[in-house]
């Protein structure tokens, strides 16, 4: 299947399912990066503001915040940047997902240890197709970038392969729920 094939695919079986259902893979995919020694180790994770047809997000904000630092990412142009997460400072940003406002303080991305990564697909060896915009791929392939990278998504979103290019940032490991 071609990207385009790939992504038309996802995006219908990620409408079908039910809130429930989002919310207990969010519990589950969560609950298993919170297990993971590289997540108790993390000083600052990186996570996402999930659009609606990702796992959601925003109990585990909530949660991580209380006891680490959380940066989230806020799209600039091409450019994608995380910085500190605060409730009190979202907004909706580029292709209305929330993100941090002007006043948030910018994450370099050297002091990242833990990265969640969403995605429209992925192989169980750690293959990412994104939405296309390469945002995550440009990220992840800056200097200084050291963060253990997990992909996360719904078990479904997991395939056989992906058509890959050279610019592709493979994950370390993939939660799934």
């Amino acid at each position: 299947m071609s990207k385009k094939e790939i992504r038309a695919e996802m995006k219908r079986r990620n409408a079908s399912m039910t809130p429930d259902a989002r919310l207990a893979a969010a519990e589950t995919i969560f609950a298993a990066a919170e297990r993971l020694p590289a997540f108790e180790q993390a000083r600052c994770v990186a996570l996402f503001c999930a659009l609606p047809d990702e796992p959601p997000t925003g109990e585990a904000l909530r949660r991580w915040s209380l006891t680490r630092r959380v940066v989230v990412p806020r799209v600039e142009g091409e450019a994608m940047r995380f910085f500190d997460y605060d409730p009190l400072t979202m907004r909706r940003g580029a292709f209305g997902i929330e993100e941090p406002g002007p006043e948030a303080r910018l994450c370099p991305p050297e002091e990242i240890d833990l990265m969640l990564v969403p995605g429209v697909a992925f192989t169980a060896v750690g293959d990412r197709l994104g939405r296309g915009r390469g945002y995550y791929d440009r990220y992840l392939s800056q200097q200084g970038m050291r963060a253990l990278r997990i992909g996360v998504c719904y078990r479904h979103q997991v395939v056989g392969e992906l058509p890959r290019e050279p610019h592709d940032i493979t994950m370390d490991q993939l939660i799934t729920g």
